[in-house]
């Protein structure tokens, strides 16, 4: 697939995985997705570990801090949308509800970055590029290729989306689901489905969903490396099949082999 050189504005750009064990983070998604690493100094003794795909930027992982653990701040996988102003975008969240978690800050010469929580309780960033663009690959295996909203306001959630990234929206029946497309100039961004009783305690969140070769293969690898898979190899006619999983520290993410994939 060929190499991305800009995300458009609006659309999800990057995804960092926070970890509480990043030794061990490594090596299991050096066995699911093929990562290759790269560690970068950020100081005190901190490294940010770029994860490669063929040489090329996938994504991103780093060690929770003493202070984020005491805040209770579990491991998580985190996503970047890329904006072309954080304090405009930053703003325009946080007057329809959102909180700002991180407030706009420079990330050395590489970019400019907030963190927010929507006001039914997910969290997302915010990137302006600089040097950075954020992934290098999307859609093939190893790299991500889906964001996914789980809300239990789905139209609260619609509301908002829409509004801070000017987002259109579009909903269908999956099944028994009610599941809305976001889209950017026509193109999809990312997708949205409400929270079933059935599904207990989940919390409002943004997943991401990176590609596999196959689903089956990579939620067997899941589970020998100590991870879970939550929701089992399912089939999605016309689009592929999918796992919901979490890593060994308890980081949710899924995994999606397509039904047709890119060249």
């Amino acid at each position: 697939m060929p190499e991305i050189t800009e995300h458009a504005p609006n659309t999800f750009c990057w995804p960092e995985l926070l970890t509480t064990d990043i030794a061990a983070a490594r090596r299991f998604y050096h066995a699911l997705l093929g990562w290759d690493f790269v560690e970068n100094p950020v100081g005190e003794g901190r490294v940010y570990v770029m994860a490669q795909v063929r040489g090329k930027n996938a994504g991103a992982m780093y060690q929770l801090g003493d202070e984020q653990r005491k805040q209770g701040i579990p491991p998580h996988w985190l996503q970047y949308v890329s904006v072309a102003s954080v304090e405009e975008t930053a703003a325009r969240a946080k007057a329809r509800g959102a909180r700002v978690i991180v407030e706009p800050m420079d990330v050395f010469d590489v970019g400019r970055m907030a963190v927010l929580t929507d006001p039914q309780g997910a969290t997302f960033a915010l990137w302006q590029p600089i040097k950075h663009i954020g992934a290098q690959l999307a859609g093939e295996p190893g790299a991500s290729c889906w964001n996914e909203l789980y809300t239990r306001d789905r139209d609260g959630s619609g509301a908002f989306y829409t509004n801070v990234f000017d987002w259109a929206s579009d909903s269908a029946n999956i099944g028994d689901t009610r599941y809305t497309i976001f889209t950017v100039e026509g193109r999809p961004a990312a997708g949205m489905l409400e929270i079933k009783p059935e599904w207990g305690e989940l919390p409002t969140m943004w997943m991401v969903y990176f590609a596999v070769a196959d689903c089956s293969a990579a939620a067997k690898i899941v589970s020998s490396s100590g991870g879970q898979v939550f929701a089992p190899p399912t089939d999605l006619p016309g689009i592929g099949r999918f796992a919901v999983v979490c890593d060994p520290q308890g980081a949710s993410f899924g995994i999606l082999a397509s039904a047709n994939p890119a060249a």
